[in-house]
């Protein structure tokens, strides 16, 4: 079993008792180091009702207790060996790509691109995120009137979220449109072994 196998199992627990889950893992080489990224994302409730309102991004605070438990967590398991490591926990960039109906139910009122599996690409605005499928409002161009759609998970290809740099958001002003986290993996924090310091390297 590699060593990225051996993490998910070792995390899993403790993130699931703050709340989050582990969206992806990474382990790459860095000189005499290995670098240890792990994605986490909040777990959503199934409440249908919730599909029609956007995520709140993951906080400092909620990084910094994740990145705590996780290196417990690896410290506990020996899941990393005696090879050190460099560990960074993050959120999800608005890079990666949406596959899961979670990412759709958190980018709720966010621009995305949808490329089907037949037929043109959509950009739209999602309106809705189901167990199954999400609703976009397609906005007019040209000869084509603005217009509400409906797709299937499975229908779809790809989607990405579209940057913006003013995007409307319920009880937010202007100034409110655009975060840090909704650009890139700002939500890092390494965790220094032993300290307060935001690093972590074992």
């Amino acid at each position: 079993m590699s060593v990225k196998d051996q993490i998910r199992p070792a995390v899993d627990g403790p993130l699931a008792a703050l709340g989050l889950l582990v969206e992806d893992v990474a382990v790459t080489p860095a000189g005499k180091r290995r670098l240890v990224r792990i994605w986490i994302d909040r777990v959503l409730p199934e409440s249908p009702d919730a599909t029609t309102s956007a995520t709140e991004p993951l906080t400092l605070d909620e990084v910094a207790d994740a990145t705590r438990a996780v290196s417990d967590a690896l410290d506990d398991s020996g899941a990393m060996g005696e090879q050190p490591y460099t560990l960074e926990v993050t959120s999800p960039g608005l890079d990666r790509p949406l596959t899961e109906p979670r990412h759709f139910r958190r980018n709720v009122t966010r621009l995305v691109t949808l490329t089907p599996l037949e037929g043109p690409s959509v950009t739209g605005r999602v309106v809705a995120a189901g167990p199954d499928a999400l609703t976009v409002e397609v906005p007019a161009e040209k000869k084509t009137p603005a217009r509400t759609v409906e797709l299937a998970y499975a229908a779809l290809s790809r989607a990405v979220v579209e940057v913006e740099f003013s995007r409307p958001s319920a009880g937010a002003t202007a100034g409110d449109d655009l975060h840090d986290d909704d650009l890139h993996d700002d939500d890092l924090h390494d965790d220094e072994h032993g300290g307060d310091a935001d690093t972590e390297e074992n």
